[in-house]
């Protein structure tokens, strides 16, 4: 299953880190999507996906309250998402990691944001 938040390869490279977490293996892929909100200051910088359900996604969360953290996220509750002015989560067409997950987590709890 895609949605309009990840595009079908996007998709593909998720899975495979999520089936990689999965069998248990040790994995720190570089993130393959950032979602945001346009007008909330959140943002996810996506690494796996769930390969029983294909919705949970696992990455770096920024709440945009200064303390980004890991953790999991379901992507049809981020399609349903929109921010204070009704913009909803949109992907970063643009978006080419430049580190690891396990980097932009060190980068970002120093920082208290995501950096890049």
């Amino acid at each position: 299953m895609t949605n309009e938040l990840i595009t079908p390869q996007e998709h593909e490279r998720l899975l495979v880190h999520g089936q990689a977490r999965a069998e248990g293996l040790t994995i720190d892929p570089l993130p393959v999507v950032r979602l945001f909100t346009p007008d909330a200051h959140v943002t996810w910088l996506l690494a796996a996906l769930d390969p029983t359900d294909s919705d949970t996604a696992y990455g770096l969360i920024d709440l945009g309250l200064g303390m980004p953290e890991l953790g999991h996220v379901k992507l049809s509750d981020l399609a349903s998402i929109v921010g204070p002015r009704q913009q909803p989560v949109m992907r970063d067409r643009y978006f080419q990691a430049t580190r690891t997950l396990s980097d932009y987590v060190r980068l970002a709890q120093a920082n208290g944001s995501i950096v890049d």
